[in-house]
């Protein structure tokens, strides 16, 4: 049986680059997000490619969809060789003392808790006689703090540990991990950072300046970059790395 690797976030941005360029490398894809018409769509032409590939509707912030989904791909599939957690959310930009638990306990189920479920979900598809490799989408702002960012680069820290772990746990399993930051790439993502109250985000023209000087990575080129290190044939387990170094 091919290879099959399963991408988050896969309906737009940097997930669906991903996805695509897994598929046109020859292996089936298991493209999950939320329900939307753009993951329909994602699953249409992923299908074009390599026939045996798929979507999964899924809110990573969501146990009982994380439980459902885990269970769909394990009836389907036996084995994957690779996961990449790339979805993420960045809201609520927002001074700290002035966000909610509730905005707070979203970013850390999709960015952190999310990726430890659904991993876990999937055990019985992972690793053994053959190999898989897991690998998450890091962020800048996992190693330096961004006044307004605090939620996401508390997720982003804790999601690099957990790689760490990973990497040092599955290791006897024969699964690796590794993290890389895929640097500023024009998504809808950033398009919600230049949308934020500058009174809470100070860095805000910076990431407008970012955009109007072309300054963003296509998520196409970024997607190219990333494609050995998911597939397993490139890195180290642990590696943190970053794309511009690549």
């Amino acid at each position: 049986m091919e290879d099959v690797f399963l991408v988050t976030g896969a309906s737009k941005g940097l997930g669906r680059s991903i996805a695509l360029a897994i598929a046109k490398s020859g292996a089936t894809v298991i493209a999950l997000a939320r329900s939307s018409s753009e993951l329909k769509e994602i699953e249409a032409k992923l299908k074009t490619i390599s026939g045996d590939s798929v979507a999964v509707s899924c809110d990573l912030s969501k146990s009982t969809d994380i439980s459902k989904a885990s269970d769909f791909i394990l009836s389907k599939f036996d084995h994957l060789s690779g996961i990449v957690h790339n979805a993420g959310i960045i809201n609520p930009i927002g001074n700290m003392l002035d966000t909610s638990r509730d905005d707070w306990e979203l970013t850390l189920k999709v960015n952190l808790l999310g990726v430890q479920d659904l991993t876990r979900s999937l055990d019985d598809a992972i690793g053994g006689e053959k190999h898989t490799r897991v690998t998450t989408i890091s962020s800048g702002a996992a190693q330096r703090s961004l006044h307004g960012w605090s939620a996401y680069c508390v997720s982003k820290a804790g999601l690099d540990m957990w790689t760490n772990c990973m990497a040092e746990e599955g290791n006897s399993e024969n699964i690796s991990a590794l993290a890389i930051a895929p640097g500023i790439v024009d998504t809808a993502m950033q398009e919600e950072i230049r949308s934020a109250d500058e009174s809470s985000f100070p860095l805000l023209q910076n990431f407008k300046d970012y955009y109007v000087n072309g300054e963003l990575s296509k998520p196409d080129d970024v997607a190219t970059k990333l494609l050995p290190y998911c597939l397993g044939k490139l890195g180290n387990n642990g590696d943190r790395l970053d794309v511009r170094n690549l």
